[in-house]
């Protein structure tokens, strides 16, 4: 079990400072880690509980693992931007873990958090896996300004190992849909539903854990072609 040291701070974003945590990994980890949260105007914080356990699971392999906040949350900086802005802050959050720790870095993201961040690390060199936990791929929810945000094309050709993890009744991403998308894209990659889950894998937060920590393990340490 890896017992971490937290230190909290700002990084350069590109609407202003962003408020951040870092969980400190081991002095030999072989990659650094970014989660990002859920959707800010519906209470998504650096705080939220699935990006902790997110987190943990990953701080578990000794790797430091960075949250910040969005534009406009918490004590960052700028105002929400629907998806377009964030972007360029998840970049921001990449060039900071490249800077400080030069390892092959991994991106995870819950929710809103996934669907901006995947389109930030899905082509960038140095993220070498990606981790989404309850893709919205269902319908934009009602009063939602940036629909083009939950549309996935652009990973159609992404080769890198790619890991979804949803609940059967998660409300923002219909199994149904999920299958499909994870169907169409292409290898290495796999799907993970946690019966029971919803959303917010409400009493389903140990399953999410040991989901990613099983595929970490596979696709990430040992066997990185092996991923289907």
């Amino acid at each position: 079990m890896i017992t971490s040291s937290i230190r909290s701070f700002f990084i350069d974003g590109p609407a202003g400072r962003l408020e951040a945590l870092l969980n400190a990994g081991a002095a030999d980890a072989k990659h650094a880690c970014v989660v990002c949260h859920p959707h800010p105007l519906f209470g998504g914080t650096l705080h939220n509980k699935v990006v902790f356990h997110t987190m943990k699971a990953l701080n578990g392999f000794g790797f430091p693992v960075l949250r910040f906040n969005f534009r406009g949350t918490g004590l960052s900086q700028g105002e929400h931007d629907h998806g377009k802005g964030e972007v360029d802050d998840v970049r921001a959050a990449l060039d900071w873990l490249e800077a400080e720790f030069h390892l092959p870095l991994i991106f995870a993201g819950f929710s809103f958090g996934a669907a901006v961040g995947l389109r930030a690390s899905y082509a960038d060199a140095r993220v070498a896996a990606l981790i989404a936990v309850g893709t919205p791929a269902g319908p934009v929810v009602a009063g939602e300004e940036e629909p083009r945000v939950y549309e996935f094309d652009f990973l159609k050709e992404c080769t890198k190992p790619k890991l979804f993890v949803s609940g059967a009744r998660d409300q923002f991403g219909p199994r149904a849909k999920l299958e499909a998308l994870v169907a169409w894209l292409s290898e290495p990659k796999k799907l993970v539903i946690i019966e029971g889950a919803d959303h917010f894998f409400e009493g389903r937060l140990r399953e999410l854990r040991e989901a990613i920590e099983s595929w970490i393990r596979l696709a990430v340490i040992h066997q990185p072609s092996a991923v289907r």
